[in-house]
């Protein structure tokens, strides 16, 4: 028998699998594990977020698995994101976390239609400031903002900055050469 999963409450009810679940507008989406060059995706843009964060109290980076709660139908599991932290706080839950300032997830063949459509416009339509779609295959970064009817695209630097100071440059050119072990 399947299990109807159509609330938040329903989804975190679910026994550990191993798949990703998400709750996109009140439709249960599942994923399988990522693949290799994902992962390695995900660490070097978190070493680059781990870094341009360092010694600040404002915010924080994270990746998942991570229940980001963005409304009442609404569960999603970014690659990375970043959230605002008010200093002093505590930061227990992922109930805590609220809205990420940025949100960032890896394509793949799997995941590109939803990310680049409900998932896009869940992140636009709850306030994210910037949304960062990276495309292995194409070797760039979309870079989407609340109220983008289209991306920026960006292929040789990511240069962002969010509320309180934190801000970065990201070598994407860099970036995939490491993800790819592109030797020169």
């Amino acid at each position: 028998m399947q299990t109807v999963v159509s609330t938040i409450e329903d989804l975190l009810a679910l026994p550990d699998d191993g798949m990703r679940h998400e709750l996109l507008d009140g439709i249960h989406v599942v994923t399988p594990a990522p693949n290799l060059l994902h992962q390695r995706t995900v660490s070097e843009i978190m070493a680059h977020l781990h870094s341009a964060l360092a010694g600040r109290d404002d915010a924080e980076s994270f990746t998942s698995p991570a229940d980001v709660m963005l409304g009442p139908r609404t569960l999603v599991q970014p690659d990375l994101f970043v959230v605002r932290r008010t200093p002093g706080q505590r930061l227990e839950r992922w109930a805590d976390v609220g809205v990420p300032l940025l949100a960032i997830e890896i394509l793949s063949p799997t995941t590109a239609p939803r990310d680049r459509g409900a998932k896009r416009r869940i992140y636009q339509r709850a306030g994210v400031l910037e949304y960062w779609i990276v495309d292995l295959d194409a070797r760039l970064i979309e870079r989407w903002r609340p109220d983008d009817a289209r991306p920026e695209i960006l292929d040789a630097r990511v240069s962002w900055a969010l509320p309180g100071g934190a801000a970065g440059t990201l070598d994407a050119a860099d970036l995939f050469a490491r993800v790819f072990e592109d030797r020169s």
